[in-house]
């Protein structure tokens, strides 16, 4: 069966410069076998699929999968997704806010001057690192225990354990030895540069060591975290992606309710149809 697909840039205004999801926009009838392995054929970081709606107030629903598994929630393919389904709407241009369903709920969606923005969502686990997990981690980081400035769980769906370091530039000299958790690090950028923070984000695969180009979920969860510890102020724009050579940009900000928005550019790239 022939079906619409996009393959969309997210963080960024400049193709292939941000971290590509696929989208495949109507799902219909397909099986977790069957989604399951086209997201391993495609060997992107996320693949999604777009579902019609189950809960009230939804505009459509989403499963995303990673070549390795499916995943409740992730940032990058729900605004890769969102961009891909306006795209397709007769009147998309003009809708201001989208409601898009995935297995950790319903996620606003809404258009700002920096790109589409979803809220953040509720933290699944949060709270300090017991002091050996934290030794274990900065051994896999390559670090001495007291450069790492803080550390918290900061887990929205994928299961990241966030870490500070004192600076942009340690973040961008990491090289890990190994990982066996998904580890998100940021470090502050100097006083007066474009981008507030640095970030990196890297999950284990194996033996090997696999670092994410843009990540909405850490970035949110990230935001979150720091704004709660008054370590970072909203609004703010977090960069990553540069040393995969990439120039990923993440917009966060806060509205009147307390809830972190997360920002970013999406661009299509590949416009077609799939058969599935």
């Amino acid at each position: 069966m022939s079906r619409p697909f996009r393959q969309v840039d997210v963080f960024t205004t400049t193709p292939y410069r941000g971290n590509p999801v696929a989208v495949v926009l109507d799902g219909t009838g397909l099986d977790d076998e069957e989604m399951a392995r086209f997201a391993r054929w495609t060997n992107l970081s996320e693949t999604t699929f777009v579902l019609p709606p189950r809960a009230p107030g939804a505009d459509y629903r989403v499963r995303i999968f990673t070549p390795n598994a499916e995943l409740p929630f992730a940032g990058h393919p729900t605004l890769g997704t969102c961009h891909a389904w306006l795209e397709q709407q007769p009147s998309g241009e003009h809708r201001a806010r989208i409601v898009q369903e995935c297995e950790a709920g319903l996620v606003p969606v809404r258009r700002t001057v920096h790109g589409l923005a979803f809220a953040a969502p509720p933290l699944r686990r949060q709270g300090p690192v017991e002091p050996g997990l934290l030794h274990r981690v900065a051994t896999m980081l390559d670090l001495t225990p007291e450069a790492i400035i803080a550390a918290a769980w900061a887990d929205n769906g994928p299961g990241w354990l966030a870490v500070l370091l004192a600076s942009a530039d340690a973040v961008l000299a990491l090289r890990p030895r190994t990982i066996d958790l998904p580890l998100g690090v940021i470090g502050p950028h100097p006083p007066g540069s474009p981008m507030a923070f640095e970030v990196r984000a890297f999950m284990p695969h194996g033996a090997a060591v696999i670092e994410d180009p843009v990540t909405g979920s850490l970035n949110a969860s990230l935001a979150q975290w720091l704004t709660r510890e008054h370590r970072a102020h909203a609004p703010y724009t977090a960069s990553q992606g540069t040393v995969l050579g990439r120039q990923g940009r993440v917009h966060i900000s806060t509205d009147a309710a307390g809830t972190i928005w997360v920002a970013g550019g999406t661009v299509t790239c590949v416009h077609g149809t799939v058969v599935l």
